[in-house]
């Protein structure tokens, strides 16, 4: 239920963020790293379980695709929904006493926890109460803030590095979050419509769908070229640039394809060409 490629990305964007510490003077911390990645997977893992717990109608008939529909597993095994919410809450537990325990010895600072409980909150509320962002169409935003600025910025704080800056520099991989996010969601918009799950997706119509992915897109490799005047080093931006064909191709058949396979691999390559040129820099 947790989606192990899910939580392999988030912690390939914790060490960007711990790559734009390192980039930006901090000394490199094994144990902080460590303590800061166990937390990480606990309160990541639990926000999964909390997703496929609330998800469980729109999942049971959606047209499920490699990266959208949710993992299927309660519907395919039979179990009960309860089971995702223990293992939610079980995992929240195990993460939250690493990152207390993390804090308290002095491993973890304290804009670290307070980034990793900012995910915590805000990645429950995505699915569930009293929130639940996800079906008043703030979920597309809520993500995008959680995956493309405050975990890379955890990954920052973690080393103690300057959390700011990260949060400015990683601007247009929030944005390219974003238009991921509208992507994964349009394959599961009848499903969510079904069971009154209102994303932006089944709130927005095609064409105006299509506007705000290009305008996203846009954004994104637009925010990218004004950072290289400012805070980006010029190698990461050159190396974020060979992303662009990736989301050329994601908006020219965007809501027209059923499969957002364009959409997740322009983000995932902008985290992995800003990993390494980061770790150049």
């Amino acid at each position: 239920m947790s989606r192990p490629s899910q939580l392999l990305l988030v912690l390939v964007v914790y060490a960007l963020g711990a790559n734009v510490a390192l980039a930006t003077g901090a000394t490199l911390d094994w144990l902080a790293l460590a303590v800061g990645t166990g937390a990480l997977l606990g309160v990541a893992a639990s926000v999964h379980y909390a997703n496929e717990y609330a998800d469980y109608e729109t999942d049971a008939v959606t047209d499920r695709t490699p990266f959208s529909g949710g993992s299927g597993a309660l519907a395919r095994t039979g179990l009960s929904r309860a089971v995702a919410l223990r293992a939610g809450l079980g995992s929240l537990a195990v993460g939250g006493v690493v990152a207390a325990v993390g804090l308290l010895g002095g491993v973890l600072t304290p804009p670290a926890f307070a980034s990793l409980a900012v995910i915590a909150v805000f990645g429950w509320q995505y699915s569930v109460g009293p929130l639940e962002l996800a079906w008043r169409g703030w979920g597309e935003l809520d993500n995008a803030v959680l995956g493309g600025l405050v975990l890379p910025g955890y990954g920052t704080a973690v080393l103690g590095g300057p959390v700011g800056f990260t949060l400015l520099v990683c601007l247009p991989l929030a944005l390219l979050v974003f238009a991921n996010l509208l992507a994964t969601q349009w394959p599961d918009r009848r499903a969510d419509a079904s069971v009154g799950k209102r994303t932006l997706v089944t709130r927005l119509p095609a064409p105006r769908l299509r506007a705000l992915y290009v305008a996203v897109v846009v954004s994104a490799f637009g925010s990218l070229l004004l950072l290289t005047r400012g805070p980006l080093p010029t190698l990461v931006a050159g190396a974020s640039l060979l992303v662009v064909p990736l989301s050329v191709w994601g908006a020219a058949g965007y809501t027209e394809r059923e499969v957002p396979f364009p959409s997740v691999a322009a983000m995932v390559a902008l985290v992995a060409v800003q990993l390494l040129a980061w770790s150049l820099v």
